[in-house]
């Protein structure tokens, strides 16, 4: 009879179901007797070539082990499950009382301890420190610092613009323009930030790079205020015994220009392949603040005067730590970031 072969496919069934050791061999048999081609489906398939009167007796037989074997397969199931558990909790098992691993501890970047060197330099001195957009207008950016359109020094800054009007500052100075258009004398400010230049990178240039720009207005201040200032911080950042050198330069917005060398740190002044054999390494170029300047920004320059410098912090840092290349700061390379830990 059909109901005998349904009983023993169930004693066969829960014999194999008991012998299973895994998760995987219980979906095999879950497909074996449960499954659509399953072999408990077999017989419902069957069930049109029976007579009315065998048929609803086949289909309770079925029934009946299908809900067997389904009660049977789900606490198997669950004994599997928290078999596996507790092997992997016992393979997994962690000694608490084992010392753990050592915290790397991270540092700041190089470039961002010389920034907050020279932030500490200049305002041990008086100076605060002011900060700007990135995105500037050609109007503070050239036009207010005595750089109108067509003028030749707009040459000396490969610009990347977004309009004609708007574009990526190339040297944090318009925040001096800025700040002077709403604070009036005496004003003493340090200007930081990210500049950007369209040209080449190399061993000494980027085109994302950070500068550091100082001014100063006010009553009765002459270039010696300015030398005083600059020949401070020098010695500040690269040691007491420090000679500085000024020579003239030009700068559209300052009148005279000057820039700054120290002594060779490599050589010590007597000449090598560092300095060019000059003895002398630039590090900044600054001068008295233009007087047209000071009238874009209604400042009388025959009462007041000012001095106005800037400097890149990743030249600071190549001095200072005798790097080659400016490329090596954005590098990311764990084994040259190491070092200034």
């Amino acid at each position: 009879m059909i109901q005998d072969q349904i009983a023993e496919m169930e004693r066969r069934a829960l014999a194999e179901l008991q012998a299973t050791s895994d998760l995987v061999a219980l979906d095999e048999w879950r497909i074996k007797y449960l499954g659509k081609k399953g072999e408990l489906t077999g017989f419902l398939r069957g069930m049109g070539g029976l007579s009315p009167v065998e048929r609803p007796l086949v289909g309770q037989a079925v029934n009946t082990a299908k809900n067997i074997l389904e009660t049977a397969v789900a606490e198997r199931t669950e004994r599997l499950k928290s078999a596996a558990l507790e092997v992997t909790l016992t393979r997994d098992k962690v000694d608490v009382t084992l010392p753990g691993r050592p915290v790397q501890v991270g540092h700041v970047h190089v470039i961002t301890k010389v920034f907050r060197e020279i932030i500490e330099a200049f305002t041990a001195m008086g100076f605060q420190v002011a900060e700007g957009p990135e995105v500037e207008l050609d109007y503070y950016n050239f036009q207010q610092l005595n750089i109108p359109p067509g003028h030749p020094a707009r040459s000396m800054h490969d610009t990347f613009y977004f309009s004609e009007s708007v574009l990526l500052r190339t040297h944090t100075s318009p925040n001096q323009i800025r700040v002077m258009e709403k604070q009036k004398p005496p004003v003493r400010i340090i200007v930081p930030g990210k500049c950007y230049r369209s040209e080449a990178t190399d061993a000494t240039h980027e085109f994302m790079f950070m500068q550091f720009e100082g001014l100063a207005v006010d009553r009765d201040i002459t270039l010696a205020d300015l030398r005083g200032t600059l020949a401070a911080f020098a010695r500040r950042m690269f040691g007491e015994e420090r000679k500085v050198r000024f020579r003239c330069d030009y700068f559209p917005y300052v009148e005279p220009g000057v820039d700054l060398s120290i002594d060779c740190l490599i050589c010590q002044g007597v000449g090598c392949r560092a300095c060019k054999y000059s003895g002398w390494l630039e590090i900044l170029g600054a001068g008295m603040v233009h007087p047209q300047v000071l009238r874009n920004v209604d400042i009388d320059p025959q009462k007041y005067s000012g001095f106005a410098f800037g400097m890149g912090p990743e030249r600071i840092a190549m001095l200072k730590y005798s790097i080659d290349d400016i490329r090596q700061f954005y590098r990311n390379d764990l084994r040259f970031l190491r070092q200034f830990a």
